[in-house]
């Protein structure tokens, strides 16, 4: 097995400030029957709660290793967590004491390789820091000058003899230890090789371990880096480039029209493309403009009622074009810096093959129709909800020919429709099926449900989720909803913050003007490392059907004529403010991080504040970033307040001066832990700030 024993090269698997030479460790007093260590290691991170699934992780995120260890008595002690790449290297990384009365210690390592790795916690009686500590105490005060004295040196000699301990380090401590065994030293000087930094960090690299603790074993799925960081947009291609006709019919956009959107999307930093269902849509109970039953020769229908003459789930609809085209706008995406994400919606028109082919994969009411699909108070005439009781061999055979397909076109992205409407073990089945077959596979759950059912897709394999994000909207509920995205779920669940869908036009956007969508859009692509943005919100399009929460003339049901450019260049538009916040993202490593998120605090109920950190050592640029996050989420107001910072966070001391830049505005300020703010709504309700360097 390969190890790696300094500190990370640009080839290593992983990054971290807190790796160490790797060393051969065996348990010691080993008692038969006893299931505690000597030292014992408990509530081990990253996991998953339950700990049948693994915890998973990104490539490149900073990941924290956390572990509770403890000894009887005075006596100090070190923990390490040894890790193991999925390519074999091996690497030490040392924790340190989070000093919050609970004993846990805690590392980060940003793993760089996919696959699955292997780590364990091992935790030993740290000689050389106990003497440290009674040392300092006992020789300034005094009391045992001599014995501690004496004590120092045989450890140092102890240390020496160590076959595998570099030469300049034996060096150090022979004078170390002739030093404290000098009886023409005085204490102070002696007191000096106690405290010596340098001595201090040859042992904090090779410790002197004794009553040696190993932990269990334990697994961590690293995916790809899209498995986590992205910015989405999602727009429907039938009306990208669609027109309309002097008698006032509408020619449906395809393909090879899309491709003309696909500069203006990848132009505002937008990385992937969403795309509704590209199938054939049922002529059945299709629906009308606006949900209605009320149908006109040319509606084009839901995408989500799939299935026709055509074809069902394996098939592009006509008015799109044909798979050559779709794989021509897949590539034509790729060139543009874009993945495709494609939607998987296991549903069916009345006109879809699976209904006549396979009946029993739907549920049949008494009177011998096919019941459809519902979310009170909403109805789906035009959708038959798949039933997975009668035949679920033969529907995961067909689900997995279906997804198998599209991948074969270039597919690797799939968004997935109300997942928590199927069985979990089908999805934990299916992912787990496709993902080994091809590991880059991403899975976005629209999980807009529960939390044990939302959390319950996340273990058994998704990679993204939807989440509550869009009904979050006031400071105490983004700070309690931020925060437990960052630190309670961050083992298994990456959220993916989007801030509308063609299902979704929240109240806070309906009624906030054009400041509510600055502010969501702020929030959404700082806050997490993946978000998302329907097509329409660059134009502020606010206006809601009466009595819901989704757009008047839903593009769900009908074409859509937008003017992008024509938009933009009146300053109508919010696509620069979109690219702006993309350009931020690409430019701060801290912000494509989750876990770093911590929530700051502000005398104002609207003023939220929060800050992300990359230290330099986990950082892909090899520095340090650090933003803070103020935001005003009243967007009907202007706000003063005075925001508190702990800017140990970021290395700074408690009132020492900084200097931070608006990465929007470009302004500069010089701040303290403690600063006035004014966030004007209708002006830029966001700071998005820079911590310069410190002075």
């Amino acid at each position: 097995m390969a190890t790696t024993t300094t500190i990370p090269s640009p080839v290593s698997p992983w990054r971290s400030g807190a790796s160490i030479p790797v060393r051969p460790v065996k348990p010691t007093l080993s008692t038969k029957g006893v299931v505690t260590p000597r030292i014992p290691l408990a509530l081990p991170h990253p996991q998953v709660p339950g700990g049948r699934f693994r915890p998973s992780a990104f490539v490149g995120e900073a990941v924290p290793f956390t572990v509770t260890a403890f000894r009887e008595g005075h006596d100090r002690i070190g923990v390490h967590v040894r890790l193991f790449s999925p390519s074999g290297d091996e690497s030490l990384h040392r924790l340190s004491p989070l000093n919050d009365g609970f004993d846990r210690w805690s590392t980060l390592v940003a793993p760089l390789e996919q696959g699955v790795w292997r780590f364990r916690f091992e935790a030993f009686a740290d000689d050389f820091a106990t003497w440290e500590h009674a040392a300092d105490v006992k020789i300034a005060a005094g009391v045992d000058a001599a014995l501690m004295r004496e004590m120092g040196a045989q450890l140092f000699d102890r240390a020496r003899g160590e076959k595998k301990r570099p030469g300049s380090d034996k060096d150090l401590l022979y004078a170390a230890a002739r030093t404290l065994r000098d009886p023409d030293t005085h204490d102070d000087i002696a007191l000096q090789v106690v405290r010596d930094p340098e001595i201090a960090a040859l042992f904090a690299a090779r410790p002197m371990m004794s009553l040696v603790s190993v932990g269990k074993d334990a697994e961590l799925l690293v995916e790809r880096e899209r498995a986590g960081v992205g910015a989405w947009y999602e727009f429907f291609p039938r009306s990208e480039g669609a027109t309309r006709a002097e008698d006032g019919s509408v020619i449906s956009g395809t393909f090879r029209t899309a491709v003309d959107r696909l500069p203006g999307v990848a132009g505002m930093g937008f990385d992937v493309l969403y795309l509704p269902p590209i199938h054939p849509i049922g002529e059945r109970n299709r629906k009308g403009p606006n949900n209605t039953l009320v149908t006109a020769p040319g509606d084009p229908g839901s995408p989500w009622a799939i299935g026709g003459p055509a074809g069902g789930h394996d098939t592009v609809h006509p008015d799109l074009g044909t798979l050559e085209d779709f794989r021509a706008f897949v590539v034509a995406a790729r060139e543009n810096g874009i993945e495709v994400a494609l939607d998987l919606a296991l549903q069916a028109s009345p006109d879809h093959p699976w209904v006549t082919e396979h009946p029993e994969w739907f549920t049949t009411l008494p009177d011998g129709s096919i019941a459809y699909a519902e979310n009170p108070p909403k109805k789906y005439q035009d959708i038959y909800p798949v039933n997975f009781d009668n035949d679920p061999d033969g529907i995961r055979a067909e689900v997995l020919r279906i997804v198998r397909h599209w991948i074969a076109q270039g597919v690797r992205i799939f968004r997935v429709d109300n997942p928590h409407t199927k069985p979990l073990q089908f999805w934990e089945w299916l992912i787990a099926t496709v993902s080994a077959e091809d590991p880059d596979v991403v899975f976005l759950a629209e999980a807009f449900t529960r939390p044990a059912p939302l959390q319950g897709l996340a273990m058994a394999g998704f990679q993204q989720s939807y989440t509550y994000f869009t009904w979050r909207n006031t400071k105490e509920e983004l700070e309690e909803f931020f925060a437990g995205l960052a630190h309670d779920t961050a083992d298994f669940l990456r959220p993916n913050l989007f801030v509308n869908t063609p299902d979704i036009l929240t109240e806070y956007l309906q009624f906030g003007g054009r400041p509510a969508y600055k502010i969501r859009a702020a929030l959404a692509a700082t806050a997490a490392p993946t978000y998302g943005v329907y097509a329409g919100y660059e134009l502020y399009e606010n206006v809601a059907r009466p009595g819901s929460e989704e757009n008047i003339d839903n593009e769900k049901y009908e074409y859509k004529f937008r003017d992008w450019s024509g938009a933009e260049a009146s300053g109508d538009s919010l696509a620069p403010y979109l690219r702006r916040l993309n350009g931020i993202r690409r430019d701060h490593p801290a912000l494509l991080q989750l876990r770093n998120l911590h929530v700051q605090w502000s005398d104002d109920d609207a003023i939220l504040v929060y800050a992300k950190h990359l230290d330099a050592a986990l950082s892909p640029t090899g520095a340090s970033d650090t933003i803070i996050v103020v935001a005003n989420v009243d967007p009907h107001s202007a706000r003063e307040t005075t925001v508190h910072l702990d800017t140990t966070l970021w290395g700074v001391e408690p009132g020492a001066p900084f200097e931070v830049e608006d990465l929007v505005t470009g302004q500069v300020w010089t701040w303290t832990d403690h600063n006035f703010v004014r966030l004007d709504a209708f002006a830029e309700p966001v700071h998005i700030l820079h911590v310069k360097e410190t002075r």
